[in-house]
């Protein structure tokens, strides 16, 4: 068993957008790592939003919104940009635009979100069949078996077409992991073989320009188009961007209105988005920090009932294994969502910190503007007296 409970850094106050801590609210701290979903726009962003410019985004009227997609085109290296409600209406517009005949293929990874987060809407409303390649731990694939997947033998009636290649940057179920520049000039070179399209879904995009300290754009050149989550680690409280060329995104223009993504005044939403683009991106390495701090105090303070490769977390998602058989990863949820007078008594404060089990013994933790430095030892400081607790029960 550990003796002695880590030591917290000095306190911070932390101001985004006029943003302070809210996590104090009850009476125990809560310290929410389930995902950068869970972040809460800040004073300035609600500002900017209650007076935003606005008109009929349908007739193309909402100058905040033209804006956006104006800034967000630039941004990408593209010809063009547009403002949708949520990320799974992204990819599936961006797969629609491609694979534009019923009965066609395209290829992702096995483990990639558009695959199995985003309930198959590419076969269920588009009728395009996805066809896998396995995921590698870095998200990357083998590219001998991209190319073995790829049709031949079309037009052969028995056949699909392939007509897309996906990708994921970061990868979410493989921890946030970045692609490297190299294997994205390596597809793009293989698909330009084959004419094909790629199509990056880069939710974290920004993450991983930021991991790579390159432009966002250095990433895109090597594809056809994007889509990018404003409401993730950029902090808006809705909206994604589509990238691509001027006749794609006319295409998308009609994709979305079908699908029932067609916003009026939308500009209040975007007003958030420029924001996200211009304010939110630098600061980003602050949630990659603090969880590479919270590895590595996995690392010291928790091995080896816990096990996490510090070398993988490259930014904010870090995955981590429960390697106890007196705990799941949902008992060991529970504990660290919970409070007990024994932890207040020991750490003389309350701290509930919320997680979410991925699969078997795998729990992912998350960084995002709501959780600060203070919150990650927070955080670690109650892993720590969960794990010495189950430690104890099973002696």
């Amino acid at each position: 068993m550990r003796s002695g409970l880590l030591r917290l850094p000095a306190a911070g106050r932390r101001w985004y957008r006029g943003s302070g801590h809210r996590a104090e609210a009850g009476p125990h701290r809560v310290i929410d790592l389930r995902s950068d979903t869970v972040s809460r726009p800040g004073a300035a962003m609600r500002a900017a939003m209650g007076s935003a410019a606005v008109g009929d985004d349908v007739y193309g009227e909402d100058p905040t919104v033209n804006e956006l997609q104006r800034r967000a085109a630039q941004l990408f290296g593209m010809e063009a940009a547009l403002f949708v409600p949520t990320g799974t209406m992204g990819n599936l517009i961006s797969v629609m635009c491609h694979c534009w005949e019923r009965g066609t293929e395209l290829i992702v990874g096995d483990r990639a979100h558009i695959h199995i987060f985003e309930q198959g809407g590419g076969a269920q409303i588009a009728g395009v069949h996805s066809r896998v390649v396995k995921n590698l731990p870095d998200g990357t694939f083998d590219l001998n078996e991209l190319e073995s997947n790829i049709r031949h033998d079309y037009p052969d009636p028995h056949v699909t077409r392939t007509s897309l290649i996906c990708l994921e940057n970061t990868h979410n179920v493989k921890g946030g992991r970045v692609l490297p520049l190299p294997f994205l000039q390596e597809v793009r070179e293989l698909a330009d073989i084959y004419k094909l399209p790629i199509h990056m879904d880069g939710a974290r995009l920004m993450n991983a320009a930021v991991a790579l300290r390159v432009q966002a754009s250095d990433i895109l050149r090597h594809c056809d188009s994007v889509s990018l989550c404003l409401s993730k680690g950029l902090g808006s409280p809705v909206g994604s961007i589509i990238g691509g060329r001027k006749d794609f995104i006319e295409r998308a223009v009609r994709l979305r209105k079908v699908l029932g993504g067609g916003m009026r005044q939308a500009g209040v939403l975007a007003a958030a988005g420029l924001i996200s683009i211009s304010d939110m991106v630098d600061r980003l390495k602050e949630d990659h920090r603090n969880a590479r701090t919270f590895a590595q105090g996995i690392k010291m303070y928790a091995t080896p009932f816990c096990e996490v490769d510090v070398d993988t977390v490259e930014t904010n998602i870090l995955l981590f294994t429960i390697n106890s058989p007196h705990a799941t990863a949902e008992e060991f949820c529970r504990r660290m969502g919970e409070v007990s007078e024994e932890e207040v008594a020991e750490t003389g404060r309350g701290v509930r910190v919320l997680l979410f089990p991925i699969y078997g013994h795998i729990l992912r933790a998350v960084w995002h503007l709501d959780v600060s430095e203070e919150d990650t030892h927070l955080a670690l400081r109650k892993l720590q007296f969960v794990v010495n607790k189950l430690e104890q029960q099973s002696t």
